[in-house]
């Protein structure tokens, strides 16, 4: 059969490749009669009977919220953050320096991430640099300030 004679039904899965499900529940005579694997009675012997994942019983609320073991409940709202300390910006730049989330992923002090930039207060800073972020710590605020600087709060469009 030449290329231009192949036609979509004459496909075939490569020999070997495949094989044929199990025929169960054909009577006593021929193999998987009686219960054909499923057990005696039960939820597991029912067409259907299967439960989800999440199944805990009759006490199951119908919404579960997500768990970690150890962690108690997760916040579905919160705001994962990238950080950098107000110690690394004041090495970083020279004073009178405008830092934005960009122009620190182009140093190498933050790495790339759709999260957003929250500037934290550990260390001291020196110079005054007008630092843009998303979001800041109060302690960085009070210190970028205190140094002459500006911590501007850019909104995050994530």
């Amino acid at each position: 059969m030449s290329e231009k004679d192949l036609k979509l039904h004459d496909l075939r899965p490569a020999p070997g490749s495949t094989k044929q499900r199990k025929r169960v529940g054909r009577g006593n005579s021929g193999k998987g009669g009686t219960y054909a694997g499923r057990g005696r009675k039960g939820q597991g012997a029912r067409s259907g009977g299967t439960k989800q994942p999440w199944f805990r019983g009759m006490s199951t609320r119908m919404n579960r919220q997500p768990f970690v073991r150890g962690v108690g409940f997760r916040q579905v709202s919160r705001v994962e953050y990238r950080i950098i300390n107000v110690e690394r910006i004041d090495a970083a730049f020279d004073a009178g320096a405008e830092v934005t989330p960009d122009l620190l992923l182009e140093k190498g002090l933050v790495k790339r991430s759709k999260k957003p930039l929250k500037v934290l207060g550990e260390g001291e800073i020196t110079k005054a640099l007008t630092v843009k972020a998303h979001a800041f710590s109060q302690s960085a605020r009070e210190k970028i300030e205190a140094a002459g600087g500006q911590a501007i709060e850019i909104p995050y469009e994530g």
